[in-house]
């Protein structure tokens, strides 16, 4: 029997070429699979159909968008999942769901390898080939274009003496790497660090800087998923689409930084994730008004070593799933509404509203029908003092 490798297939040049090279270099019959995680863009019809056309002996086309929002966004909401205070973990949480219908693929078609189309470079080898380990430790790894030196320029050369059907003129300036959770944008003039991204830079937002009349809304929890918007209900994915559209039409969303990669080197990469930020920010809001002192304090840490796991490609982790145990606990009681304000590149909470609330008007009003004992603070501020105190006059002795 010929021996078969599922490639994650995006439909680009470097995978397209991929198909026919990995054919020809060991023998093997490919099978390309192609991921919907609500990127948008080309049809993947036409993806699936310009595989076979490459050379695959079978495509596979998996919509995986409900199940993207659901089992991998959702938890990087309740998670407040942000790599370095800011990154929404778009690539980074897209890597699983597609390791996931690899290796699926994989065991359906009889394959022993898995490839794709990552370079030596970045973090996605590492996720796609940890998870893949993880799920089936089994399975065999090949990366043509980082084992084999491919360059953009010798992909082509072999795109055009096939005849393959790719059309290799429309080279765009940048890389990107899209779906609904947002978009990242790298290289081409990015790289150098003092030129500021220009309009064609940007997709899924506009310029916060031109006015819009701002746009009011009202998202609604039910333990850490949002169940509404304005009343309407919604499905997770839905409720991303949707503030996707209304955010992003304020510029929400819009990150320009460096980040640390796995791999030990810094990058430049420009995100959009208007429907991300949005929902995180309002996540927050309402955590801040239900979740006790000491649990919000702690889940903080939580929350940053989870994004960091899963930036660097360990979602199958034991402590991942560990973790994901603490987060669930702590959406216990994250129930109510927050209603927020989009304009001028922010989304800005004005008000909050939980039936789980920790907030006592009674006890928090310094007007009339205030019910704190501020009798009881003195004893409190001596006790609470008192270490740093003797610490202090210990100093002072030794001084």
């Amino acid at each position: 029997m010929t021996d078969r490798v599922v490639l994650a297939y995006s439909g680009g040049l470097d995978t397209s070429v991929a198909i026919g090279w990995i054919a020809e270099e060991t023998g093997a019959e490919v099978v390309a699979v192609a991921v919907d995680l609500g990127q948008g863009g080309e049809d993947l019809e036409t993806v699936r159909k310009r595989a076979l056309e490459c050379g695959a002996v079978d495509a596979v086309v998996a919509d995986a968008r409900d199940e993207f929002a659901d089992g991998y966004c959702l938890p990087a909401l309740q998670a407040n999942a942000l790599y370095m205070d800011r990154y929404p973990l778009v690539s980074a949480l897209s890597r699983p769901v597609i390791v996931k219908h690899l290796v699926e693929a994989a065991k359906y078609h009889g394959a022993s390898t898995v490839g794709h189309g990552c370079t030596g470079k970045g973090n996605d080898q590492v996720r796609f080939e940890v998870g893949i380990g993880a799920l089936a430790p089994d399975l065999d790894v090949i990366a043509p274009v980082r084992d084999y030196a491919w360059t953009r320029e010798k992909a082509i050369a072999w795109a055009e003496e096939r005849r393959l059907p790719i059309d290799v003129s429309k080279k765009s300036p940048f890389s990107i790497d899209q779906n609904v959770w947002g978009r990242a944008v790298e290289t081409g003039f990015l790289e150098d660090l003092w030129n500021a991204p220009t309009k064609d830079v940007y997709s899924y937002t506009s310029d916060p800087a031109e006015w819009h009349a701002p746009d009011e809304l009202v998202i609604t929890f039910d333990r850490g998923v949002p169940v509404t918007l304005d009343g309407e209900p919604v499905t997770v994915l839905q409720a991303i689409e949707e503030l996707n559209r209304r955010a992003g039409a304020h510029g929400v969303g819009r990150l320009d930084m460096v980040e640390d990669r796995l791999v030990g080197i810094k990058s430049r990469e420009v995100y959009e994730a208007p429907g991300a930020i949005a929902l995180i920010t309002a996540h927050q809001e309402l955590e801040s008004v239900t979740l006790e002192r000491d649990l919000a304090r702690y889940k903080r840490q939580v929350e940053q070593r989870w994004g960091e796991l899963v930036y660097d490609g360990l979602w199958f982790s034991p402590l991942k799933d560990a973790l994901d145990t603490f987060v669930a606990k702590t959406q216990e009681h994250v129930t109510g509404e927050i209603r927020m304000v989009l304009q001028g590149g922010r989304a800005v909470p004005t008000g909050r509203r939980s039936e789980r609330s920790l907030y006592d008007f009674n006890l928090a009003t310094y007007d009339e029908g205030d019910s704190f004992d501020q009798s009881l603070a003195k004893g409190f501020v001596q006790l609470w003092g008192l270490p740093s105190k003797i610490a202090a006059k210990r100093d002072q002795r030794h001084t």
